[in-house]
């Protein structure tokens, strides 16, 4: 059954990658009347605002403000904090959200979580889906979690900046089933449309391959149509090069990432995310040759 009308969706860090897309699509599928977006910056939503969208400040870090940024909601998409890859705390953050769509009375609440939630990750963001995920379902609020993939976009980045020039140089890692935002987005707004779809975590939503970076630089010497390298980078070369351009507090997060993908944390492929579009998700291949127009 769809939402009826008269209610209305928040939809949090809509200035973000995710959030754009999904305020994008719902505005294709809703009024936009029905629609209100909570932002850091409003100044950056002011399009969002000319097109009838509800555009209010509302930063994660600042509890008090939460609550007039949710007034009136109906269902409230909370996408994810990073704030723990800056040295913040995205618990803390987290909590305020959900204890403010509370007392505002949201009668249902979706998460951004990721496919590889648990307590004993390796890679530490996953400690902080599976809290989260705890503390929704303690919340006394219906909810959600959308069990992400990984994004393909993260691929590009842990590919290296000089893939494109034929070499991907990184530690040794496992297969990620690396997954476009376009469709997360997609399926979060299906979700959110969905009045009863099923409470608590969603099976993984990812795309239809599991690959690694051999397989990433295999790809990429197709599409460029010469030789990409995959070279082993030991894990302490890179600790020390991260170090050294200023990334001391992303270190563990990024040395997670490889650690977990060796032990096949992210290596499931699930059809859940297919059914939810009614099409075949998008391929890491296509990712990357819109990557590779976008430099021509």
């Amino acid at each position: 059954m769809l939402i009826e009308e008269e209610k209305v969706i928040v939809v949090t860090g809509a200035n973000g990658k995710l959030g754009q897309l999904i305020v994008e699509k719902l505005l294709s599928k809703v009024n936009a009347e029905q629609i209100g977006v909570s932002v850091r910056d409003p100044e950056k939503a002011t399009h969002l605002a000319e097109r009838g969208v509800r555009v209010r400040q509302g930063d994660f870090a600042e509890p008090c403000g939460l609550s007039h940024a949710f007034e009136a909601a109906s269902q409230l998409l909370l996408i994810s904090s990073n704030a723990r890859a800056f040295g913040g705390d995205t618990l803390a953050q987290h909590r305020a959200v959900i204890d403010a769509a509370r007392t505002v009375g949201v009668q249902r609440i979706v998460y951004t979580s990721h496919m590889g939630s648990s307590p004993s990750s390796a890679f530490p963001p996953m400690w902080d889906h599976a809290a989260t995920e705890t503390m929704l379902q303690e919340s006394g609020v219906p909810w959600i979690a959308l069990r992400n993939g990984f994004y393909a976009n993260s691929a590009i980045g842990y590919m290296g900046r000089e893939w494109q020039e034929g070499l991907i140089e990184a530690p040794i890692d496992g297969k990620v089933s690396w997954t476009a935002h376009n469709d997360l987005a997609e399926a979060a707004v299906e979700v959110l449309l969905t009045e009863n779809y099923t409470q608590g975590p969603t099976a993984p939503l990812t795309a239809s391959e599991a690959l690694d970076l051999a397989d990433l630089a295999a790809i990429a010497s197709e599409l460029l149509d010469r030789p990409v390298r995959r070279k082993t980078l030991e894990a302490e070369e890179l600790r020390k090069r991260l170090s050294q351009s200023g990334m001391s507090s992303q270190i563990d997060i990024i040395l997670g990432l490889y650690e977990a993908s060796r032990l096949g944390e992210f290596a499931t492929v699930d059809h859940t995310l297919a059914q939810l579009l009614h099409r075949p998700p998008i391929s890491v291949r296509q990712v990357l040759m819109d990557a590779i127009a976008a430099q021509s």
